[in-house]
Protein backbone atom coordinates (compact mmCIF):
# COMPACT_ATOMS: atom_id res chain seq x y z
CA UNK A 1 0.00 0.00 0.00
CA UNK A 2 1.37 3.40 -0.98
CA UNK A 3 2.26 5.78 1.81
CA UNK A 4 -0.55 8.21 2.55
CA UNK A 5 0.29 11.86 1.76
CA UNK A 6 -1.06 14.03 4.57
CA UNK A 7 -0.87 17.81 4.69
CA UNK A 8 -1.05 18.96 8.32
CA UNK A 9 -2.18 22.56 8.73
CA UNK A 10 -0.88 24.32 11.83
CA UNK A 11 -0.19 27.78 13.17
CA UNK A 12 -2.14 30.64 11.66
CA UNK A 13 -2.79 34.07 13.13
CA UNK A 14 -5.40 33.20 15.75
CA UNK A 15 -4.86 33.72 19.47
CA UNK A 16 -4.27 29.96 19.67
CA UNK A 17 -1.38 29.89 17.21
CA UNK A 18 1.16 28.33 19.61
CA UNK A 19 -1.23 25.56 20.61
CA UNK A 20 -1.93 24.82 16.95
CA UNK A 21 1.76 24.57 16.11
CA UNK A 22 2.36 22.11 18.95
CA UNK A 23 -0.66 20.06 17.95
CA UNK A 24 0.37 19.98 14.31
CA UNK A 25 3.88 18.85 15.14
CA UNK A 26 2.62 15.98 17.29
CA UNK A 27 0.08 14.87 14.70
CA UNK A 28 2.69 14.95 11.94
CA UNK A 29 5.19 13.01 14.06
CA UNK A 30 2.58 10.35 14.91
CA UNK A 31 1.57 9.98 11.25
CA UNK A 32 5.21 9.71 10.20
CA UNK A 33 5.77 7.01 12.81
CA UNK A 34 2.84 5.13 11.28
CA UNK A 35 4.38 5.30 7.81
CA UNK A 36 2.55 8.26 6.30
CA UNK A 37 4.21 11.10 4.40
CA UNK A 38 3.30 14.09 6.56
CA UNK A 39 4.01 17.70 5.60
CA UNK A 40 3.29 20.65 7.91
CA UNK A 41 2.15 23.94 6.39
CA UNK A 42 0.85 27.20 7.81
CA UNK A 43 -2.23 28.85 6.31
CA UNK A 44 -1.07 31.76 4.19
CA UNK A 45 -1.58 33.36 0.82
CA UNK A 46 0.03 30.39 -0.89
CA UNK A 47 -2.09 27.70 0.76
CA UNK A 48 -4.86 27.39 -1.83
CA UNK A 49 -2.36 27.28 -4.68
CA UNK A 50 -0.29 24.70 -2.82
CA UNK A 51 -3.35 22.53 -2.23
CA UNK A 52 -4.42 22.64 -5.86
CA UNK A 53 -0.90 21.99 -7.14
CA UNK A 54 0.01 19.13 -4.80
CA UNK A 55 -3.45 17.68 -4.05
CA UNK A 56 -2.52 15.69 -0.94
CA UNK A 57 -4.42 12.49 -0.20
CA UNK A 58 -5.85 14.09 2.92
CA UNK A 59 -5.60 17.31 4.92
CA UNK A 60 -5.48 17.25 8.73
CA UNK A 61 -6.13 20.70 10.15
CA UNK A 62 -5.00 21.51 13.67
CA UNK A 63 -5.87 25.18 13.12
CA UNK A 64 -7.71 26.78 16.01
CA UNK A 65 -9.84 29.87 15.92
CA UNK A 66 -12.15 30.99 13.13
CA UNK A 67 -9.88 30.03 10.23
CA UNK A 68 -9.87 26.38 11.21
CA UNK A 69 -13.10 25.87 13.11
CA UNK A 70 -15.85 28.09 11.70
CA UNK A 71 -16.46 25.95 8.59
CA UNK A 72 -14.65 28.15 6.05
CA UNK A 73 -11.64 25.89 5.57
CA UNK A 74 -13.90 22.85 5.39
CA UNK A 75 -16.01 24.57 2.71
CA UNK A 76 -12.91 25.28 0.61
CA UNK A 77 -11.65 21.71 0.89
CA UNK A 78 -15.08 20.31 0.04
CA UNK A 79 -15.29 22.61 -2.99
CA UNK A 80 -11.86 21.46 -4.17
CA UNK A 81 -12.71 17.81 -3.63
CA UNK A 82 -9.82 17.30 -1.20
CA UNK A 83 -10.38 14.86 1.65
CA UNK A 84 -9.84 16.06 5.20
CA UNK A 85 -9.98 14.69 8.72
CA UNK A 86 -12.89 15.84 10.85
CA UNK A 87 -16.34 17.29 10.48
CA UNK A 88 -17.76 18.97 7.40
CA UNK A 89 -18.46 22.69 7.18
CA UNK A 90 -22.03 22.46 8.48
CA UNK A 91 -21.05 20.55 11.60
CA UNK A 92 -18.07 22.80 12.24
CA UNK A 93 -20.24 25.94 12.07
CA UNK A 94 -22.78 24.57 14.53
CA UNK A 95 -20.15 23.52 17.04
CA UNK A 96 -18.11 26.72 16.66
CA UNK A 97 -21.08 28.83 17.72
CA UNK A 98 -21.42 27.91 21.40
CA UNK A 99 -24.88 29.47 21.95
CA UNK A 100 -26.29 27.68 18.88
CA UNK A 101 -24.81 24.36 19.99
CA UNK A 102 -26.40 24.82 23.42
CA UNK A 103 -29.80 25.50 21.87
CA UNK A 104 -29.62 22.41 19.67
CA UNK A 105 -28.54 20.17 22.55
CA UNK A 106 -31.24 21.58 24.82
CA UNK A 107 -33.78 20.58 22.15
CA UNK A 108 -32.44 17.04 22.50
CA UNK A 109 -33.32 17.14 26.19
CA UNK A 110 -29.72 17.69 27.32
CA UNK A 111 -29.15 19.86 30.39
CA UNK A 112 -26.98 22.91 29.80
CA UNK A 113 -26.48 25.87 32.15
CA UNK A 114 -28.79 28.85 31.74
CA UNK A 115 -27.10 31.55 29.68
CA UNK A 116 -27.52 34.71 27.66
CA UNK A 117 -25.55 35.89 24.61
CA UNK A 118 -24.76 39.59 24.40
CA UNK A 119 -23.40 41.24 21.24
CA UNK A 120 -21.24 44.34 21.38
CA UNK A 121 -24.09 46.30 19.85
CA UNK A 122 -26.17 45.74 22.98
CA UNK A 123 -23.56 47.69 24.92
CA UNK A 124 -23.61 50.55 22.41
CA UNK A 125 -27.39 50.79 22.07
CA UNK A 126 -28.43 49.96 25.63
CA UNK A 127 -27.11 51.05 28.98
CA UNK A 128 -24.26 48.59 29.61
CA UNK A 129 -24.42 49.03 33.36
CA UNK A 130 -28.15 48.28 33.42
CA UNK A 131 -27.74 45.24 31.18
CA UNK A 132 -25.03 43.74 33.39
CA UNK A 133 -26.99 44.49 36.55
CA UNK A 134 -30.06 42.69 35.20
CA UNK A 135 -28.08 39.70 33.89
CA UNK A 136 -26.17 39.36 37.15
CA UNK A 137 -29.37 39.52 39.18
CA UNK A 138 -31.24 37.00 37.06
CA UNK A 139 -28.44 34.47 36.52
CA UNK A 140 -26.82 34.99 39.92
CA UNK A 141 -23.18 34.74 40.86
CA UNK A 142 -20.86 33.03 40.29
CA UNK A 143 -21.19 33.00 36.53
CA UNK A 144 -18.84 32.53 33.59
CA UNK A 145 -18.10 34.95 30.77
CA UNK A 146 -16.61 33.70 27.50
CA UNK A 147 -16.50 34.54 23.79
CA UNK A 148 -19.39 32.93 21.93
CA UNK A 149 -16.92 31.72 19.29
CA UNK A 150 -13.48 30.86 20.61
CA UNK A 151 -11.44 28.10 22.21
CA UNK A 152 -8.67 27.17 24.66
CA UNK A 153 -10.44 29.21 27.38
CA UNK A 154 -9.10 32.44 25.91
CA UNK A 155 -11.27 35.33 27.03
CA UNK A 156 -12.87 33.12 29.68
CA UNK A 157 -13.46 34.48 33.18
CA UNK A 158 -15.27 33.12 36.19
CA UNK A 159 -17.01 36.05 37.87
CA UNK A 160 -17.81 35.62 41.54
CA UNK A 161 -19.20 39.07 42.30
CA UNK A 162 -20.67 42.04 40.40
CA UNK A 163 -17.59 44.25 40.53
CA UNK A 164 -15.65 41.94 38.20
CA UNK A 165 -18.42 41.56 35.63
CA UNK A 166 -17.68 44.57 33.38
CA UNK A 167 -13.97 43.79 33.04
CA UNK A 168 -14.75 40.17 32.20
CA UNK A 169 -17.04 41.33 29.40
CA UNK A 170 -14.39 43.66 28.00
CA UNK A 171 -11.81 40.87 28.08
CA UNK A 172 -14.15 38.50 26.24
CA UNK A 173 -15.09 41.10 23.61
CA UNK A 174 -11.40 41.26 22.70
CA UNK A 175 -11.81 37.78 21.17
CA UNK A 176 -15.30 37.94 19.70
CA UNK A 177 -18.07 40.48 19.17
CA UNK A 178 -20.54 38.17 20.90
CA UNK A 179 -20.11 37.08 24.50
CA UNK A 180 -21.92 34.30 26.31
CA UNK A 181 -22.69 34.73 30.00
CA UNK A 182 -23.48 31.40 31.64
CA UNK A 183 -24.55 30.33 35.09
CA UNK A 184 -21.60 28.63 36.79
CA UNK A 185 -22.00 24.99 37.78
CA UNK A 186 -19.94 23.97 40.79
CA UNK A 187 -18.48 20.50 40.47
CA UNK A 188 -16.04 18.35 38.49
CA UNK A 189 -14.83 19.35 35.04
CA UNK A 190 -14.98 16.50 32.57
CA UNK A 191 -14.11 15.96 28.91
CA UNK A 192 -15.40 13.10 26.76
CA UNK A 193 -13.73 12.57 23.40
CA UNK A 194 -15.46 10.85 20.50
CA UNK A 195 -13.70 9.03 17.67
CA UNK A 196 -14.94 7.03 14.72
CA UNK A 197 -12.48 4.59 13.19
CA UNK A 198 -15.00 3.19 10.73
CA UNK A 199 -17.53 1.36 12.87
CA UNK A 200 -19.41 4.40 14.11
CA UNK A 201 -18.62 6.99 16.79
CA UNK A 202 -17.57 5.72 20.22
CA UNK A 203 -16.92 7.57 23.46
CA UNK A 204 -13.40 7.25 24.84
CA UNK A 205 -12.68 7.15 28.59
CA UNK A 206 -13.65 10.44 30.22
CA UNK A 207 -10.86 12.72 31.43
CA UNK A 208 -11.30 14.43 34.81
CA UNK A 209 -9.63 17.83 34.96
CA UNK A 210 -8.24 19.16 38.24
CA UNK A 211 -6.25 22.40 37.77
CA UNK A 212 -3.90 23.38 40.57
CA UNK A 213 -5.25 26.95 40.49
CA UNK A 214 -8.86 25.82 40.63
CA UNK A 215 -9.60 27.23 37.16
CA UNK A 216 -8.89 25.49 33.85
CA UNK A 217 -7.67 28.51 31.88
CA UNK A 218 -5.25 28.82 28.96
CA UNK A 219 -2.08 28.40 31.05
CA UNK A 220 -3.56 25.50 32.98
CA UNK A 221 -4.41 23.74 29.72
CA UNK A 222 -1.04 23.97 28.04
CA UNK A 223 1.60 24.29 30.75
CA UNK A 224 2.74 20.86 32.00
CA UNK A 225 2.30 20.52 35.75
CA UNK A 226 -0.43 23.16 36.03
CA UNK A 227 -3.26 20.62 35.91
CA UNK A 228 -3.79 17.07 37.11
CA UNK A 229 -5.69 14.71 34.83
CA UNK A 230 -7.42 11.50 35.82
CA UNK A 231 -8.39 9.10 33.08
CA UNK A 232 -10.68 7.36 33.45
CA UNK A 233 -12.31 9.98 35.66
CA UNK A 234 -12.82 9.24 39.35
CA UNK A 235 -16.61 9.36 39.20
CA UNK A 236 -19.35 6.79 39.54
CA UNK A 237 -19.76 4.54 36.53
CA UNK A 238 -23.36 5.68 36.10
CA UNK A 239 -22.19 9.30 35.84
CA UNK A 240 -19.52 8.42 33.27
CA UNK A 241 -22.00 6.39 31.25
CA UNK A 242 -24.41 9.34 31.19
CA UNK A 243 -21.65 11.74 30.12
CA UNK A 244 -20.66 9.34 27.33
CA UNK A 245 -24.29 9.08 26.21
CA UNK A 246 -24.65 12.86 26.06
CA UNK A 247 -21.34 13.26 24.22
CA UNK A 248 -22.51 10.83 21.53
CA UNK A 249 -25.82 12.70 21.24
CA UNK A 250 -23.91 15.98 20.83
CA UNK A 251 -21.64 14.45 18.18
CA UNK A 252 -24.54 13.06 16.18
CA UNK A 253 -27.06 15.87 16.60
CA UNK A 254 -24.57 18.49 15.41
CA UNK A 255 -23.69 16.31 12.42
CA UNK A 256 -20.06 15.82 13.43
CA UNK A 257 -17.75 13.14 12.10
CA UNK A 258 -14.52 11.32 12.93
CA UNK A 259 -13.54 13.13 16.13
CA UNK A 260 -14.80 15.66 18.64
CA UNK A 261 -14.51 16.53 22.31
CA UNK A 262 -17.45 17.39 24.55
CA UNK A 263 -16.91 19.38 27.75
CA UNK A 264 -19.03 19.06 30.88
CA UNK A 265 -19.37 20.17 34.46
CA UNK A 266 -20.68 17.42 36.74
CA UNK A 267 -22.49 18.88 39.74
CA UNK A 268 -22.44 17.52 43.28
CA UNK A 269 -25.49 15.34 42.60
CA UNK A 270 -23.65 13.63 39.72
CA UNK A 271 -25.55 15.37 36.93
CA UNK A 272 -23.50 16.22 33.81
CA UNK A 273 -24.15 19.68 32.35
CA UNK A 274 -23.20 20.19 28.70
CA UNK A 275 -20.91 23.18 28.14
CA UNK A 276 -19.57 23.00 24.59
CA UNK A 277 -18.19 20.75 21.86
CA UNK A 278 -14.92 21.09 19.98
CA UNK A 279 -14.40 19.75 16.44
CA UNK A 280 -10.66 20.48 16.42
CA UNK A 281 -9.46 19.13 19.77
CA UNK A 282 -5.95 20.02 20.85
CA UNK A 283 -3.29 17.38 20.16
CA UNK A 284 -0.50 18.66 22.43
CA UNK A 285 1.18 16.63 25.17
CA UNK A 286 -1.35 17.93 27.71
CA UNK A 287 -4.42 17.77 25.46
CA UNK A 288 -7.43 15.69 26.40
CA UNK A 289 -8.20 13.62 23.30
CA UNK A 290 -4.72 12.05 23.06
CA UNK A 291 -4.91 11.15 26.76
CA UNK A 292 -8.26 9.45 26.17
CA UNK A 293 -6.93 7.55 23.13
CA UNK A 294 -4.06 6.16 25.21
CA UNK A 295 -6.39 5.30 28.09
CA UNK A 296 -8.47 3.26 25.65
CA UNK A 297 -5.34 1.19 24.99
CA UNK A 298 -4.78 2.54 21.48
CA UNK A 299 -1.57 3.81 19.94
CA UNK A 300 -1.65 7.43 18.80
CA UNK A 301 0.22 6.70 15.57
CA UNK A 302 -2.09 3.86 14.51
CA UNK A 303 -5.20 5.78 15.53
CA UNK A 304 -4.24 8.94 13.66
CA UNK A 305 -3.35 6.98 10.53
CA UNK A 306 -6.69 5.16 10.70
CA UNK A 307 -8.52 8.50 10.96
CA UNK A 308 -6.57 9.88 8.00
CA UNK A 309 -7.21 6.80 5.84
CA UNK A 310 -10.90 6.80 6.72
CA UNK A 311 -11.18 10.46 5.70
CA UNK A 312 -10.14 9.54 2.14
CA UNK A 313 -13.12 7.19 1.88
CA UNK A 314 -15.80 9.60 3.07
Amino acid sequence: MAALKVLVLAGGISHERDVSLKSGRRVADALTDAGALAEIKEPDGELVGHLMATRPDVVWSTLHGAVGEDGTLQDLLQLAGIAFVGSNSAGARLAWNKPIAKVLLAREGISTPQSITLPKSSFRELNAESVLAMVGTELGFPLTVKPAKSGSAQGFTKVSEPKGFAKAMIDAFAYCDQVMVEKFVEGTELAVSIIDLGDGPVALPAVEIVPESGEFGYNERYTPGQTNYYVPARLESTVLEEAARIALIAHRSLGLSQLSRVDFMVDESGKPWFLEVNVTPGMTETSLLPQAVLAEGLELSDTYLALARLATKN
